[in-house]
């Protein structure tokens, strides 16, 4: 069973310091606050990331979870990567990078019937000299199903060195 270390500093982050909260848009749902419930439709692209306490003179790594996978009451093969995104760089008011993934950003897909599932989105200070092409699929591929499931960001985490989680933040869909 993966660890959820990863996750439970990030729901205590918030809890204790609202400064902390990762600015997240989502389609046309702005300033998403924490537990929001979006639509799958409208959540099939990549967010928009902010954190106003962000240094442009740093590099983050972006990272979102669903921990709830299948469903939230038997959570086998959860919780499933949804997107690893480097070279994350403040850009005038939010967010953005030029660097290929790690992961490709998937939406929202819960099984039918399913209530809705936490996307978590973590902010991490990318580790100095982080090679994200030692971990990217080759020629921009996107990452398979399996790799997703039961993913262990705690392990992946100190394999590669990351430090605490910078902000957080997460919504609710099915």
């Amino acid at each position: 069973m993966p660890s959820e270390n990863s996750v439970k500093a990030g729901l205590a982050l918030i809890e204790n310091d609202k400064s902390k909260l990762l600015g997240l848009k989502v389609g046309q749902h702005a300033n998403v606050e924490t537990g929001q419930y979006i639509p799958r439709a409208d959540a099939q692209s990549p967010p928009t990331l902010s954190f106003p306490s962000a240094s442009p003179t740093k590099t983050y790594l972006a990272i979102s979870l669903d921990i709830d996978a299948p469903f939230p009451s038997f959570d086998v093969l959860g919780p499933i990567l949804h997107w690893i995104q480097p070279n994350v760089k403040v850009s005038g008011e939010s967010l953005s990078t030029d660097a290929p993934f790690v992961a490709n950003y998937i939406g929202p897909a819960p099984p039918p019937g399913s209530s809705p599932h936490r996307y978590t989105f973590f902010l991490y200070e990318q580790p100095e000299g982080f090679d994200y092409k030692k971990y990217a699929p080759a020629d921009g591929k996107t990452l398979g199903n399996f790799s997703r499931m039961r993913y262990d960001l705690d392990a992946w985490a100190k394999e590669i060195g990351l430090g605490g989680v910078v902000a957080f933040n997460y919504f609710t869909s099915n």
